[in-house]
């Protein structure tokens, strides 16, 4: 079923967005008719990509270079957004991880590898809010609908699991300054975030190769209740529904949106 085009004449920005989630969420929002400002911190050519495809969608996009864990490159995408005009959606996607799986092992990670971590994943969503705030409440003045800004959490927030302890620390931190948000934001901005489990991206890609790649999905999908291992594209329909009108009395929820890893239950294969 085609998608409607609810978000026609809205301007969404969305972070990371080059690969992965993100680029499944601008994609998703472009076929909603929003014009999408794409950004990227080094993964050009793939960013070129994503905005023809979300004009393919039949959604105006630009690609905006940034690195969101400094003040310069959050301005730079909020100078983006006024010049596009208005901002009514903000995505926080952009984010970063050192993998160290044991946590036992305490000299995996160092303080530099804590720094790095929280200046994208936690600092960075507070920069571009910091530099998008007036955009996004003034949409909210000439709507009457509160603008929509999403975090990209972790179920490793929530449950200290994944693939560091600073990277469960840093989205255990984005939850807690998504409800500090939320409260302190209304009523002109909604702030939600999502907590994903595994997604199958380069995230892991990159550090397997396509063997245990496979493997590694096999277990994830043997080990959740719901018996699947997410795509992008899965997590993205969660995502979306904090964008538009349907969540438009949402805020300050944090969705876990991981197949019931949570619930730490293995299912009977048949029951």
């Amino acid at each position: 079923m085609p998608a409607s085009r609810e978000l026609e004449g809205r301007t969404a920005l969305v972070t990371g967005s080059a690969t992965g989630l993100g680029r499944s969420i601008a994609l998703k929002l472009a076929e909603r008719g929003a014009s999408v400002i794409v950004n990227c911190t080094r993964s050009v050519a793939e960013g070129e990509q994503t905005v023809a495809d979300c004009q393919a969608a039949g959604g105006q996009a630009r690609l905006v270079q940034a690195d969101v864990s400094t003040e310069e490159g959050c301005a730079k995408l909020a100078e983006a957004a006024a010049q596009a005009g208005r901002l009514d959606i903000l995505v926080n996607n952009a984010g970063i991880t050192k993998h160290a799986r044991d946590h036992s092992d305490l000299d995996a990670l160092t303080r530099d590898d804590f720094l790095d971590l929280y200046a994208v994943n936690v600092a960075g969503p507070f920069l571009m809010l910091q530099k998008t705030k007036a955009l996004l409440t003034e949409a909210y003045r000439q709507t009457g609908q509160a603008s929509a800004v999403l975090n990209v959490s972790s179920i490793a927030g929530v449950t200290g699991v994944g693939s560091s302890v600073a990277y469960a620390a840093t989205k255990g931190a984005l939850n807690t300054m998504t409800l500090s948000l939320a409260r302190a934001l209304a009523p002109a901005i909604r702030v939600n975030a999502i907590c994903p489990g595994f997604i199958g991206t380069r995230w892991f890609k990159d550090i397997m190769d396509e063997a245990q790649y496979r493997k590694m999905e096999a277990g994830v999908a043997a080990s959740v209740p719901l018996n699947v291992a997410s795509g992008p594209d899965d997590v993205a329909d969660s995502a979306v529904f904090f964008l538009t009108g349907a969540s438009r009395h949402i805020t300050g929820e944090t969705l876990l949106v991981d197949a019931g890893m949570h619930l730490g239950y293995a299912p009977l294969v048949a029951r």
